[in-house]
């Protein structure tokens, strides 16, 4: 088990690696629950040949109370060997449990994982309309955007993605480079999203289609005139020239 930083901890709060069967099938109800309903998309069995063949996979747990609980679950595969790399396929903390620092500290949990296996960088993709996620992947981590992925899984029957296009950005985050946002001066444009696309998603589907149609050509355009995706702020994605 690799252990972190007990400072990145809070009381009652525990990461540990999926070992178990039960573990395994209370960590794929846990992402079910993230995700609305998603039933197909971290099943048991998937998980499980995941864990066994040594891959990432961990639990959380809130073992503050009388019974411990899983609240999350994270779940990350290894890339080509020379690539040094490993892909994050899937990170979730149940709705209640939020806003706590628990992302992060998965993430530190995950890189520390990663460091002790001679890994250099992690990929994931995320939804390039959901702010917060940007704010952190790009903001706080300090990951950089590889590329835009358009309906990158296609449709997706979950009460998160359903009804949507899945567009995603691909990011990859040096584990030993620190966050660094781009030089104002060099900061050419910037594209904004959405303060709360999920939100605007129950309200107004209509008007949060157009969002992803908007920010998926204002992409486009700008990836064909030579610039690159460098940061994210209150403004949105920041542009600078490649």
């Amino acid at each position: 088990m690799v252990d972190i930083d007990d400072a990145s901890a809070p009381e009652g709060i525990t990461i540990r690696p999926l070992e178990s069967i039960e573990q395994v099938f209370a960590a794929s109800a846990v992402l079910d629950e993230v995700w609305g309903g998603d039933r197909g998309g971290m099943p048991p069995n998937l998980l499980r040949a995941l864990a066994h063949a040594g891959n990432y996979a961990v639990g959380l747990y809130d073992t503050s109370g009388d019974e411990e609980r899983m609240i999350g679950a994270s779940i990350a595969f290894f890339a080509a060997p020379a690539a040094r790399s490993m892909h994050s396929h899937v990170t979730g903390i149940l709705p209640s449990y939020r806003s706590q620092g628990l992302g992060r500290m998965l993430k530190s949990h995950q890189r520390a994982w990663a460091f002790a296996r001679d890994v250099g960088h992690i990929t994931w993709t995320f939804d390039p309309l959901v702010a917060r996620n940007a704010h952190f992947n790009l903001r706080v981590l300090g990951a950089r955007v590889d590329e835009y992925l358009v309906d990158h899984y296609g449709p997706m029957d979950d009460g998160v993605n359903r009804g949507d296009e899945t567009d995603r950005l691909m990011v990859t985050w040096a584990l030993a480079a620190p966050a660094s946002p781009p030089d104002e001066a060099s900061v050419v444009t910037s594209v904004p999203v959405p303060h709360d696309i999920e939100s605007l998603r129950r309200t107004d589907p209509p008007e949060a289609l157009e969002w992803r149609y908007r920010v998926r050509d204002a992409f486009g355009g700008l990836y064909q005139d030579g610039f690159v995706a460098a940061g994210f702020d209150e403004r949105g994605y920041l542009f600078t020239r490649g």
